[in-house]
């Protein structure tokens, strides 16, 4: 029997995240508060929305791709793309971002990665004798 990921769970995170992309490139005091990316009397510097947008649009994208992408290879892809991204997010962010908002970032990067790795991995069933190792053409 061929693995079967959690669909409605990839298609869920897919939505959320491109909703949060596309609010984030609207806004991008959105990421850029809880990140202490903001001065001190709460404004998000010019530098520092340009440089949130595109990572914005990015979610956005791997969101979309999440939602349509069709069952199979095209979906473990775009959900692989998205943990990667997420995963990618924590270590920068972990290494860059004022030690104060440090934390929350990076456990809110690591949360999403989780989730779709989770959903890539739940739900994955093996048939009675199914042989799991590689095969090999002759």
């Amino acid at each position: 029997m061929k693995p079967v990921t959690r669909v409605g769970l990839l298609r869920a995170v897919g939505a959320a995240t491109a909703c949060y992309g596309v609010a984030v490139a609207a806004w991008p005091q959105l990421l850029a508060k809880p990140s202490g990316l903001v001065t001190e009397d709460g404004r998000t510097p010019q530098d520092t929305r340009t440089a949130l947008r595109p990572l914005a649009w990015r979610d956005a994208a791997c969101g979309v791709a999440l939602m349509l992408a069709p069952e199979g290879p095209a979906l473990t892809t775009a959900a692989w793309l998205r943990a990667a991204a997420d995963l990618g997010d924590a270590a920068l962010l972990g290494a860059t971002l004022p030690r104060e908002a440090r934390a929350k970032a990076v456990a809110v990067s690591v949360g999403w990665g989780a989730l779709s790795v989770a959903a890539l991995c739940a739900g994955r069933t093996r048939s009675p004798g199914e042989d799991t190792g590689p095969r090999l053409r002759s």
